[in-house]
Formats: C-alpha cells, sequence, structure tokens
C-alpha cells in the first residue's frame, strides 16, 4: 500500500513544474516537495529512530508557514527554485514513500490519526495543485491546455429553474460529530440559532451572471461594499477571472481544458467573495451564514453541490470551544481565522472525501484562482 500519493493528470516539464505565476500559486515543484516535507519532518523525523533526512537543506525551502520549524524560502519566492530539479524531488518523494511504508505497521494510534491528517492535508495540495496549474496557463498567451478531454458541468441547469428551500430555524447543532475524518477548525460542534431563512436549490449560473453584466453590475457601485468596489476600481475588473470575450459578442472561460465557449447553464466560478456579496444584493438577496449552509446541508437538501466553492457572509473564525493542537501541527488552521471568509461544498477540483457538510474552507475575500461561486439566500 502506497503510504501517499501526489499524482498529474498530464506531465508537466521542469520548467512548468517550476513557475510561479503569483505570489497565492506555488509550482507544482514545491507542492510536491512540501507534501512530502510534511510526511518526513512530522512522522519520519520525530518518530522514526535513525531516519536519515533525504537532504537536510529541504526542511528550509519546503516548509510552509510552520514558526516552529524554522526559517524558510519565502512564499513570493518559491518559483526561483530552479535546483532541485524535477526528478531530484521525485527521487525525494520515493525516499519519502518508501520509509512510510516500512514505518507505519509499527505506528501508534496516535500516529497512524497524523498520518490521516497527512493524507487529508495532500489532498487539499492535490487541488490548489490543478488550481496553480490553471493559473499559470491562464498566463500563457498562448492558452494551453492542461488536459483535452473536456467534461460537462456536473449540475448545468434549465435557465430560470431555481428554487427556494425552507431551511430549519431556531437552535440547530453545527460542527464535525466526531464520525470519521474532520480539520480541526470544523468542530466542536456547537449549537446555533437561526432565524427563518430560505436557500435557493443551486449555486448561480453563467447566464445569471451575464445578466448582471449586461445590467451594468461592475459599473454600479450600489451592490458592492466599500472594499470590494475599491477592488473593482483598482483592479479595472469587468468579469470573473479568466473569462474573455469571444469573437462572436459573448464569452470565453479559460479552464483546464483551454478556452472554451460559456456555457450559460453551467455554475459560474472564480468570483471573489466582493463579486459573490454584490450580485446577492443586485439579485435582492443575500449570501448564506455557514451556519445556514450547513444545518440545510445535513438534511441533504442541497442540490448542485460539489462544483464550486460556495462563499458564505461569515467570517473564519473559531467555534466555541476551538483550540488548536499542541506543537507545530497546532498551526495548520487555527492561525489563519483573520480576515478571510468561509466557504462551504467543494469543487471539481476537490477530493471527494473532503466534499461534507462541516467542512470550512477559507480565502481573503479578493482572492478568486480557486473554483469559487456562490447560491443565493433570504430571510423570510
Amino acid at each position: 500500500m502506497r503510504a501517499h500519493s501526489l499524482a498529474l493528470a498530464a506531465p508537466l516539464s521542469d520548467a512548468d513544474a517550476t513557475v510561479q505565476s503569483m505570489e497565492d500559486a506555488s509550482p507544482a515543484k514545491w507542492h510536491l516537495a512540501h507534501t512530502s516535507w510534511f510526511f518526513e519532518t512530522f512522522l519520519l523525523r520525530d518518530n522514526r529512530p535513525g531516519y536519515q533526512a533525504f537532504d537536510d537543506s529541504y526542511a528550509y525551502l519546503f516548509n510552509s508557514y510552520y514558526e516552529a520549524e524554522g526559517a524558510r524560502h519565502a512564499r513570493p519566492k518559491r518559483g526561483m527554485l530552479t535546483r532541485p530539479s524535477l526528478d531530484e524531488i521525485r527521487a525525494y518523494r520515493a525516499h519519502v514513500d518508501n520509509a512510510m511504508e516500512q514505518a507505519i505497521p509499527d505506528f501508534s494510534e496516535k500516529l497512524l490519526e497524523l498520518v490521516e491528517l497527512g493524507l487529508h492535508h495532500e489532498q487539499q495540495h492535490q487541488e490548489l495543485l490543478l488550481t496553480d496549474i490553471l493559473h499559470l496557463f491562464s498566463c500563457n498567451p498562448l492558452r494551453p491546455a492542461y488536459r483535452h478531454t473536456s467534461r460537462p458541468s456536473l449540475h448545468a441547469v434549465e435557465p430560470g429553474s431555481m428554487n427556494w428551500n425552507t431551511g430549519p430555524d431556531g437552535i440547530q447543532e453545527i460542527g464535525h460529530d466526531g464520525q470519521g475524518f474532520a480539520f480541526d477548525c470544523e468542530g466542536p460542534r456547537h449549537q446555533v440559532l437561526l432565524t427563518p431563512f430560505a436557500i435557493a436549490d443551486r449555486p448561480i449560473t453563467n447566464g445569471e451572471w451575464c445578466a448582471f453584466i449586461a445590467d451594468g453590475g461592475y459599473r454600479e457601485p450600489r451592490h458592492w461594499l466599500s472594499d470590494g468596489w475599491a477592488w473593482v476600481q483598482a483592479e479595472q475588473i469587468d468579469a470573473p477571472l479568466y473569462w474573455s470575450p469571444a469573437d462572436n459578442g459573448g464569452w470565453n472561460i479559460f479552464g483546464l481544458e483551454g478556452d472554451q465557449p460559456l456555457e450559460p447553464a453551467a455554475p459560474v466560478r472564480h468570483l471573489s467573495l466582493y463579486e459573490a456579496d454584490a450580485y446577492a444584493s443586485w439579485a435582492g438577496a443575500r449570501l448564506p451564514t455557514e451556519a445556514e449552509w450547513e444545518a440545510v446541508a445535513q438534511t441533504g437538501d442541497l442540490p448542485g453541490t460539489g462544483e464550486v466553492w460556495e462563499w458564505t457572509g461569515s467570517a473564519y473564525r473559531p467555534y466555541p470551544g476551538f483550540r488548536a493542537a499542541e506543537g507545530a501541527v497546532g498551526e495548520y488552521n487555527g492561525k489563519f481565522m483573520s480576515g478571510q471568509f468561509v466557504l462551504r461544498g467543494g469543487s471539481q477540483a476537490t477530493s471527494p472525501g473532503h466534499v461534507r457538510p462541516s467542512y470550512r474552507n477559507f480565502f481573503y475575500p479578493h482572492q478568486r484562482w480557486q473554483f469559487t461561486g456562490l447560491r443565493l439566500a433570504k430571510d423570510l
């Protein structure tokens, strides 16, 4: 049994794997090395007597943000790491894989839980690997495709078919219930008070977003948060990320399959929190809170999830009673509970096991290189 596996759907050259397109993204080679470093550092180095590190310099190069692990290479400069080569990183991966396979049978239950955390951490990086490659390829004027087999949207809908589902109100419980794996920020399970509300039975589509654009959505400040309007003006935003005008007067969308004609019935994606909030205001609705979203998801009455991460109106903050774990792994989620907003659901790039009601994704309000969209809610 392989201890872990980070695979690509298409081969990348050493140059492809090294380039960093922006500060928020990381090179493919770095993702591969960092996820290997996680297992080497927190499981092999600390718990396997006699383990020899593959290369002592990798601790500096491939630590992401763990202050307890000391100094590290600056995130914005990860694309400068032309060395070690991709082949060397693959050799590093093989070294860690082999050591993990030998070590796992001797691990305690507590260490096996840490292995499980490492595997889910790696699945997060599998998603980031795809979104970061997409952003990288979008910067190339040749508009290269990562893959050549286009698939239809999983949740394409008939225009105008959106309905409202009444959500549960009163005292409800949200948060992970303790069954199966969850990240620490998904708990503890706790009570919330919900006032009467309804939530849309699907995400907003590309066609509906076109109507927002046509109605001057990006030119009319009254629907925008102040920070959002400043962002629109400063960045000259006039459409979701990866949209470009088509020769026929419509739009093309750049995706993993390269440039494709806009599919009106597909969920709109690559939106910032600012855009999602402005659309909700324009539509006479609002974004759901994460508590509302999860309370409905727990009932199974939330169709259309899993194609785009859905912005909520909730700040990413700790649940009542949250405590970060001891040691470096305690830095995994808790330290980021400031200035970010929660997204729920999952996307076409998300590992299927991460699409669960309690999962809390989080990004800064201006970020949109992930597969991010929205679902509307309203008060009753």
